[in-house]
């Protein structure tokens, strides 16, 4: 794995209305539109890339990630739009939309994540709480879509390479946190933070 190559490909964005916090990531998957679709939203192969799935597949239906977040299936445009609920760890829901498109031989694909976080979160990690476990998804992906071999969910945050992987893209999540106007040093205590959430120090 290309863990420079992995972390540059995708674009992340951050707007912000109010309690309202928008995270948009962008990227270039070297796949087949159809095929991209179908890694995200077949429960057979959701369940190699992401964490198993259960539930009603379809418009309206609903789903259980386990160990992480259930919703609902808002809207369902094959092969180009998915949007769902998102609920984790309790309400208020959010929402997750997921455009495909065609790009250069291949598809381009956008997540955007659009919730009101408890303010304390907010304060204390930012954007990177849940921009880091998106990226970690993606990464998952990404190696699913290419035929690679998939690092072991519960352990990856303990090697080198993984840990690497955790701690640049937090930083690329205050980069984009610091990009909207935020104070340097609550970014830099958020970015910390999330660091430490994800790979523990000590382990």
């Amino acid at each position: 794995m290309d863990i420079i190559d992995e972390i540059t490909r995708t674009h992340r964005e951050l707007k912000e209305s109010g309690e309202t916090k928008s995270l948009l990531v962008t990227r270039h998957f070297d796949a087949e539109t159809k095929d991209v679709w179908d890694a995200c939203t077949t429960a057979e192969r959701i369940s190699r890339w992401l964490t198993p799935i259960t539930g009603d597949l379809r418009l309206g239906g609903s789903f259980q990630l386990e160990s992480n977040a259930s919703g609902e299936i808002l809207q369902c445009e094959p092969p180009s739009l998915l949007k769902v609920s998102w609920v984790y760890g309790g309400p208020p829901a959010s929402e997750v939309e997921v455009r495909l498109s065609a790009e250069d031989g291949g598809t381009r694909f956008e997540l955007r994540h659009t919730a009101e976080p408890p303010p304390d979160m907010w304060t204390r990690f930012g954007p990177g709480a849940v921009g880091v476990g998106w990226d970690l998804s993606l990464l998952g992906l990404s190696l699913h879509l290419s035929g690679g071999v998939l690092p072991d969910h519960e352990t990856f945050h303990e090697t080198e390479e993984g840990r690497q992987f955790i701690t640049r893209i937090s930083q690329a999540w205050g980069e984009t946190f610091l990009a909207t106007g935020a104070d340097a040093e609550q970014v830099a205590a958020a970015t910390a933070a999330t660091t430490a959430f994800y790979a523990p120090s000590g382990e």
